[in-house]
């Protein structure tokens, strides 16, 4: 596994901190849980734009390929 260093100003650490300790996480699992989840919705908006692209332009795409 590695590692990523995460510079908080104190505010956003203690936000992490209170929410974490409120969940019984540790403050890393914490970060860890959001880090997953906005991965998991961006990569579901970037996948439907791309979708539709492809759709939108799937005559295109056709041509390009043959």
């Amino acid at each position: 596994m590695s590692h990523l260093v995460l510079p908080l100003d104190p505010a956003l650490r203690t936000d992490l901190d209170d929410l974490a300790d409120a969940q019984g996480l540790a403050p890393e699992e914490m970060a860890l849980l959001a880090v997953r989840e906005h991965l998991r919705q961006e990569g579901g908006r970037v996948r439907a734009v791309a979708e539709g692209l492809a759709r939108q332009h799937a005559d295109l795409l056709r041509r390009l390929g043959e």
